[in-house]
């Protein structure tokens, strides 16, 4: 018997640019900062409407907000829905994959991580004054494009779900705290699976635990194989760098979002919900279109909703046409 179930609300709105969570609310803050609650009110938290923009992330106070192109260079860096400065990144490829960005707040500073140098090179910036904290001497980043940035539950680990040539989805993870202390530790990541395969997907279960999804393209070490087999999910202990024995996926997935260790979402053509222990589809709603993202490269995709995850209630926000569909478990 399933314990676990799909629910969808409905919140209709008016000239929608940007989705993101603050709490229980969805605030486009590329329209003036506009906050649609999940009891239907709306109201509006800032006077500047931004022509710029197509996502958006908000810092864990709510206070500051980053609108950005996903497959652009440039992004607004807003306080309180006021231009702060314009943020940038290279050229290279960035109309291929999605742009590497994430807040994070340590003893009360916040920081965007971001790539403000090179496609290859985290960096943290203080969004108050612009200091780039880890850009010290003696940076020597591998090559590796980062891209979808995720905090760890308590804000210990980041985790860049990028690419290398040629390509092939891969990810790496980063002790935040020890990467300030030492930002050499940004350029060659400690911290990765011993798998054979490409990651394609891969989200935080809590600080300890990632889910791991792995895609059906040729191995790159068929050694590895037993790890972490094509086509499969897993959960890797990153403190004991062990991996759970793999399960294989017989549909075709995209992004997974865990919401535990037992069940996780997953957003490919629509959304459901997988059981973890099995590979099976728990529920779904096919009458809903969450787009084909399977990759940090999206550029080849013509259609590519607005999404965003809510990390604390487990539950996603889908634009379909002029609504916002609230999507929960």
């Amino acid at each position: 018997m399933n314990l676990i179930s799909m629910k969808r609300q409905s919140i209709k709105t008016s000239h929608l640019k940007t989705i993101c969570w603050f709490g229980n609310s969805i605030i486009d803050w590329a329209s003036a900062g506009t906050r649609y609650t999940l009891d239907g009110t709306k109201e509006q938290l800032s006077q500047y409407h931004y022509g710029f923009g197509d996502t958006a992330i908000t810092s864990a106070d709510g206070q500051y907000a980053f609108i950005y192109r996903k497959l652009g260079t440039k992004g607004l860096l807003l306080k309180n829905g006021e231009l702060i400065r314009e943020i940038n990144r290279s050229y290279y490829c960035a109309e291929v994959y999605e742009y590497p960005a994430a807040f994070v707040t340590i003893n009360n500073r916040t920081f965007l991580i971001h790539c403000p140098f090179e496609y290859c090179r985290l960096d943290f910036e203080d969004v108050e004054t612009g200091q780039i904290v880890t850009d010290t001497p003696g940076r020597n980043p591998s090559d590796f494009f980062h891209s979808r940035l995720e905090i760890s539950p308590n804000g210990k680990y980041l985790m860049s779900k990028g690419w290398i040539w040629h390509p092939l989805d891969a990810i790496k993870v980063f002790d935040i705290e020890e990467c300030i202390q030492s930002p050499k530790l940004l350029d060659q990541s400690e911290i990765y699976p011993n798998v054979g395969v490409e990651i394609a997907t891969a989200s935080f279960i809590d600080d300890r635990h990632i889910l791991l999804g792995s895609s059906d393209d040729e191995a790159m070490n068929d050694d590895l194989l037993e790890n972490l087999p094509q086509r499969h999910i897993a959960i890797w202990d990153i403190e004991l760098n062990q991996i759970s024995k793999p399960v294989k996926m017989d549909i075709e997935f995209g992004n997974l979002f865990a919401i535990n260790d037992r069940y996780a979402w997953d957003l490919f053509k629509f959304p459901k919900i997988i059981n973890l222990k099995t590979g099976k589809i728990v529920d779904q709603d096919e009458s809903l279109s969450s787009g084909l993202q399977n990759s940090s490269i999206i550029h080849h995709i013509e259609e590519l909703p607005k999404v965003a995850f809510n990390q604390q209630t487990k539950q996603f926000a889908i634009t379909s046409g002029d609504h916002i569909e609230i999507i929960s478990q």
